[in-house]
């Protein structure tokens, strides 16, 4: 959370949690998860180190390698989504997006997996209507 006394606390239903020593930009994460997941969604964010990630990324998708986010829906109305800052700092220089900009489309990526939706058409309109109202 930031540690300026005027920004308003997370809602109950949002936890965020910042395993790294990683300063983020400011992202309307609370916001988003209302409007994407809902108010009564239960959703913890962990900003994780590559090691910790890479493990997770190993364990559930058998891939041995750092990734930037992944989402784990873990019933209708909860989930965890973890996040890289460091890989995703690379995948925004790939993709040509500020830091800021790049963490925002992957929190929306995520919570629209956390809505079950599977890579394609579908997904990818969803996200769009969300990264059009969002500006990202």
């Amino acid at each position: 959370m930031p540690r300026n006394s005027s920004a308003k606390p997370l809602p109950a239903n949002f936890n965020f949690v910042n395993e790294t020593s990683a300063t983020l930009p400011r992202v309307a994460f609370a916001r988003m998860k209302k409007e994407i997941l809902g108010e009564k969604y239960e959703l913890t964010l962990v900003i994780a180190n590559s090691a910790e990630i890479k493990k997770l990324n190993t364990i559930y998708r058998d891939k041995k390698t750092p990734t930037d986010i992944l989402s784990f829906p873990l019933s209708k109305f909860e989930g965890e989504m973890y996040i890289s800052p460091v890989e995703a700092k690379k995948e925004a220089k790939k993709f040509g997006r500020s830091y800021e900009n790049f963490l925002a489309f992957l929190f929306i990526h995520g919570c629209v997996h956390l809505k079950g939706y599977d890579h394609g058409g579908t997904m990818e309109r969803i996200e769009m209507k969300f990264r059009k109202k969002f500006k990202v």
